[in-house]
């Protein structure tokens, strides 16, 4: 009997078709991402809105067929999902943990080229969108602040009632029955350091739009923050520059 037969029937406690049916999974998942044209959609996509593949095919400079096919195997791969309405379909990120696994994959590639200050835009790193939360300097700052005040459990996985506290005064309303984490520390691609996720993070960034303390810049990341804005922000979280 060889060493493959022999292995066979040891009871080793691991569970082969589940393993395999992980690798696999994992191994569309990479092989979705081996596309310039398919990147560059999703990280379109990071800014939480909702796209058509005419706008997504003009956005990565391809045919719109070919746009098709790559849509097609981003939802076969779970990485998007798409939306009808009336005789229109939009796509759109499959959810928060997708985009976290998009911001670390940036984070990634960005450590492995050059040091992210000398290529992340300026205006990128001070404030962007992270799928529907803040993300930048500005919200790595505010976090900060959040757990030194004590607003946030230690991890980032929860606010504290405090923080719940702050939320209510300021005005963000929270979901108790989101079916997302209600808090999370989410790390930072450009700044390496933690922001606002979760649904506490959603709630906070709907907040700033609805106060226009922020405006989205329309198809891009970025976030900019208006002058009624920076006034609120530094005196909420003792912010000089914001």
């Amino acid at each position: 009997m060889g060493d493959h037969d022999r292995m066979k029937g040891l009871n080793t406690g691991y569970n082969a078709p589940s393993a395999d049916a992980l690798e696999t999974s994992m191994s569309q998942v990479a092989s979705a991402l081996a596309d310039p044209s398919r990147v560059t959609m999703l990280c379109a996509l990071m800014d939480g809105r909702a796209w058509t593949a005419t706008e997504l095919a003009v956005l990565a400079d391809i045919a719109a067929s070919t746009a098709s096919g790559h849509l097609a195997r981003l939802l076969n791969s779970r990485l998007v999902i798409c939306l009808s309405q009336g005789r229109h379909r939009y796509y759109r990120l499959a959810g928060q943990h997708v985009a976290g696994l998009l911001e670390n994959l940036m984070g990634v590639s960005m450590h492995a080229a050059v040091p992210p200050a000398t290529r992340t835009p300026a205006h990128l790193r001070y404030a962007r969108t992270c799928y529907d939360h803040l993300a930048g300097e500005l919200a790595v700052e505010m976090y900060a602040f959040m757990l030194q005040q004590g607003w946030l459990e230690s991890d980032g996985s929860a606010l504290t009632a405090d923080g719940k506290h702050q939320f209510a005064q300021m005005g963000v309303l929270l979901n108790p029955a989101a079916r997302r984490k209600s808090c999370c520390a989410c790390l930072d691609w450009s700044e390496r350091r933690f922001h606002l996720g979760g649904e506490a993070g959603s709630a906070m960034m709907t907040f700033f739009i609805s106060k226009a303390w922020m405006t989205r810049v329309t198809g891009y990341r970025e976030v900019q923050v208006t002058a009624r804005g920076r006034q609120a922000l530094k005196r909420i979280f003792n912010l000089p520059d914001a």
